[in-house]
């Protein structure tokens, strides 16, 4: 099965949802780790300049819990263009767990694939466009431009993420994938030119 493309940055609520989504979407997946996000200004201000520059698709579970949290990234991202992804209350359990959750409800990573296909379709995120992709920023790009394998190549990254505003506990690979969405090829160069220029 194809992964379809969205364009918008994807919020779910932990690490199962985000392993059943990438397997679905191509495109970035943020988790929340549930009420974590509360507590995570970094991670709020992430997901606040991605919802800005990108917009934001909520794929929370269906319980109290869920939409709770929609209404937490709502109150972050305000004025941002939000699309939410409701998925239906079905009563069950994930095979990975040894009990029900506390509403007795399937959660995202419960769903069937043909299923999440579906509602993300209905709820209008799916990228239709047919302009060119602008050039990816790649893990290449990151050795070459001394962001990973150098000395100083910790420092470099964490420069990276202080101007980008983004937390500094981020992986390589959430850093590539998160700076993709945020910045063109063209800035990310400036960036670290910038950073170079500085240290």
């Amino acid at each position: 099965m194809d992964k379809i493309k969205v364009s918008r940055a994807v919020i779910v609520e932990g690490r199962y949802d985000k392993i059943k989504l990438s397997s679905l979407i191509d495109g970035i997946i943020i988790q929340t780790d549930g009420f974590r996000i509360y507590k995570d200004k970094e991670k709020a201000a992430m997901i606040r300049a991605l919802a800005k520059k990108r917009g934001l698709l909520v794929i929370t579970d269906s319980d109290r819990a869920g939409f709770q949290l929609r209404g937490f990234i709502r109150s972050i991202a305000k004025d941002a263009d939000i699309r939410h992804v409701y998925i239906p209350q079905i009563k069950g359990k994930e095979k990975r767990k040894a009990i029900p959750g506390k509403e007795h409800l399937l959660g995202v990573e419960g769903m069937d694939a043909d299923c999440l296909r579906k509602l993300i379709e209905q709820a209008g995120a799916l990228d239709h466009e047919s302009s060119p992709p602008s050039r990816p920023i790649t893990k290449l790009d990151f050795y070459e431009d001394g962001l990973s394998g150098g000395t100083d190549a910790k420092q470099k990254r964490e420069a990276l993420l202080k101007k980008l505003g983004l937390p500094t506990y981020l992986s390589q690979n959430s850093l590539l994938s998160v700076i993709n969405g945020l910045v063109s090829y063209e800035q990310y160069q400036m960036l670290c030119k910038q950073i170079e220029e500085e240290q």
